[in-house]
């Protein structure tokens, strides 16, 4: 399979997952659908870090609390964030709210790490952002002034805290394990300490009540969402670079704004469109490869 394919549907499969989540959020608990989402990604990353790496690579001293953080912050946190917030609001919206992740991350790595934002990215974030104002106020910005701000809308705003805090750590611990082992570790500490919270949860009393549905969205979101999305992915990274790859991710709230309309029949406003062109239009900027 061609390695431009292996991405656009990378893309596709984490729009999909925006499709999942609000198939299972109306019977499934946050904690209980992220820790059965990464009990099974968990165990294909073993599988495939052992098979591409000969082994899952031990860990310095100085190693164990960033890759505790990135379990934390990118599987903890994230999915608690977005499984809570899909209850609430749409999963073509909280698509679009959640593709700004690369502008705050290209913000905060500036800043963090020194990286040098030009006119172009600049411009790029500030366009984003104002997409991302049109989608979450659902074409009223103005009413943010009044404190008018969903509960929806909040978690799906942590799921961004969450996941560029996963990435800026990610940076710095990538710098001495591989991407797939980090994404490893992650998943593992990420999927312990899911599980006191989704027992604590009742998650043992419902499982007996899932649908199939549930099960088929849960596997989706665990093979399809996590592990074949990310293998991919780092394939990309590693074959045409960070920069030509990330671009590939502005097909994701597309995509789930499609799948939504055509599997949930999500209505597709005038906000949701203005949004998305202003958002991917932001994320492109930010990244071309020429900014």
């Amino acid at each position: 399979m061609g390695l431009y394919l292996k991405l656009l549907l990378t893309a596709f499969f984490w729009g999909g997952t925006f499709i999942a989540g609000r198939v299972i959020a109306p019977r499934v608990d946050p904690f209980a659908a992220a820790f059965l989402r990464f009990a099974v990604a968990s165990v294909f990353l073993v599988c495939l870090t052992w098979r591409m790496e000969g082994r899952l690579p031990a860990l310095h001293k100085s190693q164990i609390i960033p890759v505790v953080l990135l379990g934390m912050t990118g599987v903890f946190a994230y999915n608690f964030c977005f499984f809570n917030g899909l209850k609430r609001v749409g999963a073509g919206r909280a698509a679009l709210i959640i593709a700004n992740n690369p502008i705050f991350i290209a913000l905060l790595s500036a800043y963090f790490f020194g990286d040098r934002l030009n006119r172009i990215k600049t411009a790029g974030i500030l366009i984003s952002v104002s997409g991302a104002v049109i989608v979450i106020s659902r074409g009223h910005p103005l009413t943010l002034l009044d404190g008018q701000l969903g509960w929806g809308e909040l978690y799906i705003l942590g799921c961004v805290a969450s996941w560029v805090s996963f990435s800026l750590i990610g940076k710095a611990v990538m710098g001495a394990l591989t991407p797939l082992a980090s994404i490893c570790y992650a998943s593992l500490i990420g999927t312990a300490a899911l599980l006191p919270a989704a027992w604590l949860e009742g998650i043992a009393e419902a499982l007996p009540g899932y649908t199939l549905a549930d099960w088929l969205s849960i596997g989706y979101l665990g093979f399809f969402g996590t592990v074949l999305g990310f293998v991919w992915y780092y394939q990309g990274i590693q074959r045409i670079g960070p920069t030509k790859a990330g671009l590939f991710i502005n097909f994701v709230p597309i995509s789930a704004i499609l799948l939504a309309f055509f599997l949930l029949s999500e209505p597709i406003t005038a906000s949701l469109l203005v949004g998305a062109l202003l958002v991917t239009t932001g994320v492109y900027m930010t990244n071309r490869p020429s900014a």
